[in-house]
C-alpha cells in the first residue's frame, strides 16, 4: 500500500505543469500573468511600430528601388527581412518602456495594483515578474545583437550599396600600421578599385633602432597569388643599416609577403554592424596591435551590445515606478512621460557614441554613461514608488 500511494503522489506531481516551480514558489499565477502581459505588450508594440516604419521606409525608397531595378525577392528577403530584427533590437529600450507603462498604467487605473498591495504584497515583490521579463528581453536582445543580426546586416547593407546608391569606401589616406613585430608600413594613398598603394614605405626596427628602410613608388596587392598577403612592389629602394655601414639596393620589381591586406584599411560602411562579438573583439585587438586609429566605431559597437540589453532592467524599473501609482491623467500622461524618457535615452546614447568617435571620449564610458545616469533616475523613482 505504501508503494502504491507513493506512486500516485509521483504521478500527481508529474501531471502538474511546472510542478517543481510551484514547490519552491518561484512563480505564482499572478507572476505568470504579469510576465505574459509584459512580453505580449512588448512584442505587440514591436509589430505595430515596425510595421508603420516599413511602410514609411518603402514609400521613401520606392523610387530608388524602381530606378535601380531592385528585385522583389531582394527587397523582401535581403532588405526588409533583415530590416525588422535590426531596428527592433535598436529601439528595444523604447519598446520596453512603452510596454511597461502601457499595461502597468492600465492595472493602476483599474485599481489592480492597489488590490495586490492590500494583500500584503510589497513593491519589491511586485517587481519580480517585471525583472524576469526584463531578463528575458535582455538575453534575447544580447543574443540577437551579438550573433544573429550581424549576419543579416551584411545582406541588408550589400542590398543598400547596390540599390540605394551608398557605395563602400574605395580609398584610404595616410595608412600606417604595424604588420609584424618591429615592422611598420606606411601608404600615403591606397586605391581600392585597383588595389594599388602609392608612396609606400616599410621600416624595420631591432632594439628600437632602425635597421632597414624600404621606399617604393607603388605597391599592388596580388589577388591572383596562391598565398595570402602577396604584394608586388615597384620602383623601390632599400637602405639596410648595420652599425656604421649602410647598404643601398634599388630595383624596378619586387615580389614580397607583407602581413597586411586591403581589408585592413579599407572600411566598409558600417562594417562594425556585420561582425559578431567574437569577430569584433579580434578585429579591435588586431587593429590596435597594428597601430591603426580606426577602431573607435568598432569599440563603441562592441560595448553597446552589452550596455543596451542592460537598459531593459533600468527602463523597466523607471516605467514601473512611474505608472504603478493611480493619478489624474491616467495612461496618456504616463505614455507621454515614457516616450519622452525613452527617446531621451536613445538620443543620449547616440550623442555619447558620437562623442566617443569624434571627440575621443573613452568608448566604454561613453556607451555606459546613459545607463549610469538613467540608473540614478531609476533609483530616485524607485524610492518614490508606492509602498
Amino acid at each position: 500500500m505504501k508503494l502504491f500511494k507513493k506512486k500516485n503522489k509521483d504521478n500527481s506531481d508529474r501531471r502538474k505543469p511546472l510542478g517543481w516551480l510551484s514547490s519552491v514558489k518561484l512563480l505564482n499565477r499572478l507572476d505568470r500573468y504579469l510576465i505574459a502581459k509584459f512580453l505580449g505588450t512588448y512584442f505587440f508594440s514591436i509589430i505595430l511600430i515596425i510595421s508603420i516604419a516599413i511602410v514609411f521606409d518603402y514609400n521613401e525608397n520606392i523610387d530608388k528601388f524602381t530606378t535601380n531595378n531592385a528585385p522583389l525577392k531582394g527587397i523582401v528577403f535581403d532588405y526588409y527581412l533583415n530590416f525588422v530584427p535590426y531596428f527592433s533590437n535598436l529601439f528595444s529600450p523604447l519598446f520596453v518602456f512603452i510596454s511597461v507603462i502601457f499595461f502597468t498604467s492600465k492595472l493602476a487605473e483599474n485599481s489592480e495594483i492597489i488590490a495586490m498591495m492590500s494583500t500584503g504584497m510589497s513593491f519589491e515583490r511586485l517587481m519580480r515578474p517585471y525583472m524576469i521579463s526584463a531578463a528575458i528581453i535582455a538575453l534575447l536582445s544580447f543574443v540577437l545583437g551579438s550573433y544573429v543580426i550581424p549576419q543579416g546586416s551584411e545582406k541588408r547593407l550589400n542590398f543598400e550599396n547596390i540599390y540605394k546608391k551608398k557605395q563602400r569606401a574605395n580609398f584610404a589616406q595616410n595608412v600606417q600600421l604595424q604588420v609584424d613585430t618591429g615592422v611598420i608600413a606606411f601608404i600615403e594613398h591606397f586605391d581600392g578599385e585597383t588595389k594599388t598603394g602609392y608612396r609606400f614605405s616599410l621600416d624595420k626596427f631591432e632594439n628600437k633602432k632602425l635597421v632597414s628602410h624600404l621606399t617604393a613608388s607603388t605597391i599592388k596587392y596580388d589577388t591572383l597569388a596562391d598565398e595570402q598577403y602577396h604584394w608586388k612592389i615597384s620602383n623601390y629602394t632599400i637602405r639596410e643599416m648595420k652599425g656604421m655601414r649602410e647598404r643601398i639596393t634599388s630595383g624596378s620589381k619586387l615580389d614580397s609577403l607583407i602581413m597586411m591586406e586591403p581589408a585592413d584599411f579599407l572600411e566598409t560602411r558600417n562594417q562594425q554592424e556585420i561582425l559578431t562579438n567574437p569577430e569584433l573583439k579580434v578585429y579591435i585587438e588586431k587593429q590596435k596591435r597594428r597601430g591603426l586609429g580606426n577602431v573607435k566605431p568598432f569599440e563603441v559597437e562592441y560595448y553597446k551590445r552589452y550596455a543596451t540589453p542592460f537598459a531593459s532592467f533600468i527602463l523597466t524599473t523607471i516605467g514601473l515606478s512611474l505608472s504603478a501609482r493611480k493619478r489624474k491623467g491616467g495612461m496618456g500622461l504616463y505614455l507621454g512621460i515614457g516616450l519622452a524618457l525613452s527617446a531621451s535615452y536613445i538620443l543620449f546614447q547616440t550623442i555619447s557614441s558620437t562623442l566617443a568617435i569624434n571627440a575621443d571620449w573613452p568608448s566604454a564610458l561613453a556607451v555606459w554613461l546613459p545607463n549610469i545616469i538613467f540608473t540614478i533616475i531609476a533609483f530616485f523613482l524607485y524610492k518614490k514608488a508606492p509602498r
